[in-house]
């Protein structure tokens, strides 16, 4: 199998991605997509011979673009650009949850800050007002009082870009102090590890403590149903604990897996390979 794998930066997860390719004797092509121009009408040599590209792309912009070219390359590509699509935007995210029957907190998109002010106020305090676009937990606000709701709205309007001025406004869920991520392959769950923390924003990349999670049968429903509601492919899905039952408040494209690797006993980037592998076949087929 020949891989491309699209990048703008080697992390460790890319790392850990490599390493088993490699030991696999799969033929990889790393793939800096700062580098490449991609035209409309004819397919960058780079891509030629690949069996399946890998999109691996930090930025969200690149992802979604790079994603749409391979697709009119005709060149496989993993994840879709209709799933970076739903994933990269949370607003086309939760409609997909949504129209799935997927659980998942209730969501407002508001244009101006009096109208957001207005949706702040309906679910009163605190709720979450999130970017429409972003990752990590940045630029996520738990908004306690209406004066810090207003605090809030006048700096997100005033900074310029459009993206900032569509007000994304969600329900506080009250969670244990934790959230749950899992990795999937087309719906199957490769792991799953919880996420804890004292602040509200339980992310890894917060800081977080990472711990494993046992995926029960109810997880594993939900977690299927979140990939197909978004085309499926490889994905972290993102669930909080509601009492005695679950909401899925994220589907993510580019997954980061290193954390969930460090703290299971179970080899991840193993298991993604496996998957890579089957696809691969799949195409060879088609």
């Amino acid at each position: 199998m020949h891989v491309g794998l699209l990048y703008s930066r080697i992390r460790r997860d890319e790392k850990l991605l490599l390493s088993e390719l490699r030991d696999r004797d799969h033929e990889v092509t790393k793939i800096d997509v700062r580098k490449e121009r991609f035209n409309i009408g004819e397919t960058a040599d780079v891509f030629e011979d690949i069996d399946i590209a890998v999109d691996r792309c930090l930025a969200t912009s690149r992802s979604r673009y790079v994603t749409r070219f391979l697709d009119a390359y005709d060149v496989p590509v993993v994840n879709t650009a209709d799933t970076a699509e739903l994933c990269a935007d949370k607003v086309k995210n939760s409609l997909a949850l949504e129209a799935a029957g997927v659980p998942t907190p209730n969501t407002d998109v508001a244009f101006t800050t009096d109208s957001a002010l207005e949706s702040i106020e309906a679910f009163g305090y605190p709720c979450v007002l999130k970017p429409v676009i972003g990752s990590w937990g940045r630029l996520m606000a738990k908004v306690d009082s209406r004066s810090a709701a207003e605090a809030i709205l006048e700096h997100k309007a005033t900074l310029g870009h459009y993206e900032h001025k569509v007000f994304y406004i969600q329900e506080f869920v009250e969670k244990p102090g934790r959230d749950i991520r899992v990795v999937a392959t087309d719906g199957d769950p490769v792991a799953a590890m919880t996420r804890s923390s004292d602040h509200w924003l339980t992310n890894a990349a917060k800081g977080g403590e990472v711990d494993q999670f046992p995926v029960d049968d109810e997880v594993a429903s939900l977690v299927e149903r979140a990939s197909d509601a978004v085309g499926g492919g490889l994905l972290g899905v993102d669930l909080m604990e509601t009492g005695d039952s679950y909401t899925v408040h994220e589907v993510n494209h580019t997954v980061e897996f290193k954390a969930l690797d460090s703290c299971v006993d179970f080899d991840v980037p193993a298991a993604i390979v496996d998957w890579l592998e089957g696809k691969a076949r799949q195409e060879a087929t088609a």
